[in-house]
């Protein structure tokens, strides 16, 4: 895919992108996406900044795996501790410029981005723990250790308040999903994007804010396999950013701790209510509990949009289990959801519907009718970010 990038004018996607402005007079947004919506304003710094300034005792590059990860442990309490300050209005990001030309050598982010390395090679930062070593071989991701970009811009078709959403469409995929409607990014074409490295990917970062991305969107494909060079780059990065993860979530618990030192809106995909649909629909192993598991950390380091596709013939199955889960186990006036009902035909769906027959359609009114009805039942947030 040719890697390009596009800057929206602020006239521009105001006129076509209205919801992006109203959607934050619904008091419920406001306080579900409230650490967010003050790194989006400047008000605050995002979760990388702080990370900056938590300072590690030596080189993390001379430490083992094992005291890296003990380490960043014990930093991660006192980044926690100033994130919590920042999230209250006890620091602002004037604050953060002042102590910042005092900032260490070596900090928690420069930790955490060498142990981002050691972990993609031999792999361990999804669930599948392939250990394939990604500097020799191709991983279960469909990767080598490189990063490629297939384009990033101003994306104005996000949910309202991530409007215009700074997206960087990264190659690869842990999953194999039969109806993937972005398969060329994640499954038969994922190498054939830019290769970046962690400078030029943060010059990406600095570009799309700066022109007013209110985000940076790590999407694809899927994010997690590039995840050494995401936050590698973040050492570079020097404008003040809404960190935003759009994932399938899932990440290994390694992975995860990492990311919830620098990721400051999660926008995760809950796709399957069990795991007998998520091995037969995208070839994944033991998908419930590591999302669930997941869903529970993240929302203790963020906010989170919780993001639904409704698949045709799966409301009993996955919708209703998933809408469940979140309303018994995540806050829900801190979780908002978009229920999505632009599932269409798509990839191996498309070119052998016989194999999944229930699929080979778009979803029912009733059916999108019954999700929502639920969500109404549970008391689940959705129609403000759809």
């Amino acid at each position: 895919m040719l890697l390009f990038e596009r800057f929206v004018p602020e006239r521009v996607w105001r006129r076509l992108r209205p919801d992006a402005v109203a959607v934050w007079e619904d008091e419920r947004v406001r306080r579900a996406l409230s650490w967010y919506r003050m790194v989006m304003l400047d008000e605050a710094p995002a979760k990388f900044l702080l990370a900056k300034l938590v300072e590690a005792p030596e080189d993390p590059a001379r430490l083992s795996t094992e005291a890296l990860m003990e380490e960043r442990e014990r930093l991660a309490r006192e980044h926690r501790a100033l994130f919590e300050q920042a999230r209250r209005g006890r620091y602002s990001l004037e604050d953060y410029r002042r102590d910042s030309r005092g900032a260490p050598r070596w900090s928690l982010l420069s930790i955490d981005a060498v142990l981002a390395w050691r972990l993609a090679s031999p792999c361990i930062l999804c669930e599948r723990r392939c250990r394939i070593d990604r500097r020799r071989r191709i991983g279960a991701c469909r990767l080598d250790i490189r990063t490629y970009v297939h384009s990033w811009f101003h994306h104005l078709g996000e949910e309202a308040p991530l409007v215009p959403s700074g997206t960087i469409f990264y190659g690869g995929c842990n999953f194999s999903c039969v109806y993937c409607q972005n398969y060329d990014v994640s499954q038969t074409a994922p190498r054939a994007g830019e290769v970046v490295d962690a400078r030029r990917l943060a010059e990406m970062q600095r570009l799309l804010r700066i022109h007013g991305a209110r985000n940076i969107n790590h999407v694809g494909g899927e994010p997690t396999p590039s995840l050494h060079t995401i936050v590698e780059s973040l050492l570079y990065l020097d404008v003040n950013v809404p960190q935003l993860w759009n994932s399938n979530m899932y990440m290994s618990l390694e992975a995860m701790k990492i990311l919830s030192d620098v990721i400051d809106i999660w926008l995760p995909d809950f796709k399957y209510g069990n795991n007998r649909c998520a091995l037969r629909l995208s070839a994944v192993p033991r998908y419930f509990e590591t999302v669930t598991r997941n869903l529970k950390l993240a929302i203790e380091s963020g906010d989170m949009i919780i993001r639904h596709l409704v698949l045709p013939g799966h409301v009993e199955c996955c919708s209703i289990p998933v809408l469940r889960w979140i309303a018994e186990n995540l806050p829900r006036d801190r979780v908002l959801v978009n229920i999505m009902d632009q599932y269409r035909p798509e990839h191996l769906v498309a070119k052998y519907p016989r194999r999944w027959p229930e699929l080979a359609r778009r979803p029912s009114l009733e059916e999108i009718e019954r999700v929502r009805a639920e969500a109404d039942r549970l008391g689940i947030v959705y129609e403000p970010v759809s």
